[in-house]
C-alpha cells in the first residue's frame, strides 16, 4: 500500500474512533448519577467539546492530504478502534472508560506519526504531537482523580 495511502487510510480510522468517542462521551454526560454529578456533567461536556473540534480538524486533514474524510455512522463503527459503550452511570467507570480509550487514542496517534514522518509531512505530524501531549496531560489528572497509582 502507497504510503500516502496508509496514511489517509490511519487517518480515517483516527476519525472514526473519535466519532464513536465523541457520542460515548455525550452518554457519559447525559447519563452520569451520584456524588460527582456537577463535578463530571461539566467535565464531560468539556471533552466532548474539545472532541467535537478534534474531529473537524482531522476531516480537514484528510481533505488538505487530498483525500476524502469518512462520513457514515456505518463507516465510523466499521473501522473505529472501540466500540460503542453501554450505558454508564458511575462517576469512576466514566472516568476508567475516558483513560481507556485515550490510551487507545495515543497508540493510533502514535502510529499516524510514525507514518508522518517518514513521509515529512510536518502538519500532520504536529497535529499529532499535540493530541499525544494533551492526552497524556489528561490520562495523569484522571488517574490522579481516581487516586491510582
Amino acid at each position: 500500500m502507497e504510503i500516502q495511502v496508509k496514511l489517509t487510510d490511519k487517518l480515517n480510522a483516527l476519525l472514526a474512533t473519535y466519532q464513536i468517542h465523541y457520542q460515548n462521551l455525550r452518554a457519559l454526560h447525559w447519563n452520569v448519577k451520584g456524588a460527582n454529578f456537577f463535578e463530571l456533567h461539566l467535565k464531560y461536556e468539556e471533552l466532548y467539546t474539545r472532541t467535537q473540534i478534534i474531529i473537524d480538524d482531522l476531516a480537514e486533514r484528510i481533505l488538505t492530504l487530498e483525500s476524502t474524510p469518512l462520513h457514515k455512522f456505518q463507516d465510523y463503527l466499521t473501522v473505529s478502534a472501540i466500540k460503542e459503550n453501554e450505558t454508564i452511570f458511575n462517576g469512576n467507570s466514566g472516568i476508567e472508560y475516558i483513560l481507556s480509550v485515550q490510551k487507545t487514542l495515543i497508540l493510533l496517534e502514535k502510529e499516524i506519526l510514525k507514518i508522518s514522518d517518514e513521509l515529512n509531512d510536518d502538519g500532520t505530524n504536529a497535529m499529532m504531537s499535540d493530541l499525544i501531549r494533551e492526552k497524556e496531560k489528561t490520562n495523569w489528572m484522571f488517574t490522579a482523580w481516581l487516586n491510582k497509582k
